[in-house]
């Protein structure tokens, strides 16, 4: 199968390349879901925080572009539909690769349903593009949150117009959600 040749190829350029301050556990039993973590960085509001997400693939990746979404375990998102702990078969996943974060964050760029405004997961999409440059892109956007094109217009007007608020809130939501 092409799709899974092309996974275990991501898997082992991630393994031979990883990237620093994020943690990618393919499932021995399903390749087609991982168990990531992102670290903040130290330079970023996130600082000292861990953010746990899944992913999941569909069985026609790479021809559909991820998608992202939060999920709160009262949680963050690429969503697939699927009772965490439940196995499917390949041919039973959706058309699209879901990422779930199961760790809260306080962030512009993801809304309150999960959903995360990353272009290379809209408009931007190509088969060609690999799960190693997708995992850096959120790992990125996390780590440097943004006013320009919020999920979250709130939060966004906290950060434009008071970022120590912002950073405060942040950090409050890190010591309540998602110490490392």
């Amino acid at each position: 199968m092409a799709t899974l040749r092309r996974i275990q190829k991501e898997i082992t350029d991630i393994k031979n390349n990883p990237i620093e301050g994020l943690n990618v556990e393919p499932q021995e039993d399903n390749l087609f879901e991982w168990k990531c973590t992102i670290k903040g960085a130290s330079d970023s509001p996130y600082k000292g925080g861990s953010f746990n997400f899944n992913l999941s693939l569909p069985v026609n990746f790479p021809f559909k572009a991820p998608t992202v979404r939060h999920s709160y375990r009262v949680l963050m998102a690429i969503e697939l539909t699927m009772k965490p702990g439940h196995l499917l078969s390949p041919h039973k996943f959706l058309l699209i690769a879901q990422v779930t974060f199961t760790t809260k964050i306080y962030h512009p760029g993801i809304n309150e349903e999960g959903a995360i405004c990353v272009p290379v997961l809209r408009d931007e999409w190509k088969p060609t593009v690999t799960l190693s440059s997708v995992l850096l892109t959120i790992k990125e956007k996390v780590n440097n949150p943004s006013t320009d094109d919020p999920f979250e217009p709130d939060i966004a007007a906290v950060l434009k117009n008071d970022k120590s608020k912002f950073n405060q809130t942040a950090r409050d939501w890190i010591k309540k959600y998602a110490s490392s």
